[in-house]
């Protein structure tokens, strides 16, 4: 074969390869509002997207929407993905992505309360004691049906921002939080006099997963496909235990310390895959990671008069 036919064929190939990398690629269209949730999600797509084959391109639109409304937006394919916490109702609308995000973190809750509150939800000691005060929500969180069926009183918002200020002005006792959440929330609210409750903490199974529309199921299928690729060859995990939020909360939510109220979740759904132990964070590891830095901590303190 002549140097001129191999040139030849090693630029058909290289068109060939430049047409199929072209026909890979897709835009994923994203409703984005800042909040650190979307922070989260987004930073784990871009670390998780290079596991697949297809070369993913985000479209963050800065669009606020409702949870139901952004429903009917990705229904209606005018977004490819949303993320939040499942349930029976929302996977027959949509379909899930069932690798948790935060592994299952979500469903371990500490509250925002106002601080002159933390003296009666000290003398909290069990689920009657805590029916008494009042939790705030977001209209069409899956927590609100959760929260409910435990007997536990809710009062819902429209607007997550709203929120805040309700607790503060006392339109309810708290406003439960995943266990990742709340003082990066609060550092972006330093004007509100609100705190972390110290004591207590909701555990209840509530995956929170990434969504699309049903007609997208060759997304659904490859996303889920690079996620599960991201966790088997350890980048999840060294993600989520590295990301800001999460190693915040192993310094500071004391999980080892808080009274435990477990919890059900009436709106599991059956396709949960519960059995699956890499898709989900143990939360015993995760109080001896506290304990560990604890005690890290300390010996480095005691290093130091030596």
């Amino acid at each position: 074969m002549s140097i001129r036919w191999l040139r030849c064929g090693v630029l058909v190939l290289s068109v060939a390869l430049a047409s199929s990398a072209w026909a890979e690629r897709k835009v994923l269209r994203i409703s984005y509002e800042d909040s650190p949730t979307a922070e989260y999600v987004v930073a784990l797509l871009r670390m998780a997207l290079p596991f697949s084959n297809v070369d993913y391109q985000l479209d963050l639109q800065r669009i606020s929407f409702t949870v139901p409304r952004l429903i009917e937006e990705i229904k209606g394919g005018n977004f490819d993905l949303m993320w939040t916490a499942t349930n029976n109702e929302l996977e027959e609308q949509l379909l899930p992505i069932r690798v948790p995000l935060y592994k299952g973190l979500l469903g371990h809750r500490v509250f925002i309360i106002h601080p002159s509150l933390q003296s009666r939800f000290d003398q909290v000691d069990n689920l009657l004691d805590l029916q008494r005060f009042s939790l705030g929500q977001g209209r069409g969180w899956s927590d609100v049906e959760i929260l409910e069926a435990n007997d536990l009183k809710v009062t819902v918002a429209t607007k997550y921002g709203g929120l805040f200020h309700m607790v503060e002005g006392g339109r309810f006792d708290a406003f439960p939080r995943g266990v990742q959440e709340p003082w990066q929330e609060l550092q972006l609210r330093p004007e509100l006099q609100l705190t972390v409750e110290e004591k207590l903490l909701l555990v209840y199974k509530m995956p929170y997963y990434l969504f699309t529309g049903r007609d997208n199921r060759a997304l659904a299928i490859d996303l889920e496909a690079t996620l599960i690729r991201a966790i088997e060859a350890g980048a999840f995990d060294e993600f989520f235990f590295s990301y800001p939020q999460i190693k915040d909360v192993i310094s500071k939510a004391n999980l080892a310390e808080r009274k435990v109220f477990p919890l059900v979740n009436p709106q599991l759904p059956p396709k949960t895959p519960v059995d699956n132990p890499i898709l989900w964070l143990d939360a015993g590891k995760l109080k001896e990671k506290a304990n560990a830095q604890v005690e890290q901590a300390a010996g480095a303190d005691l290093s130091s008069l030596y």
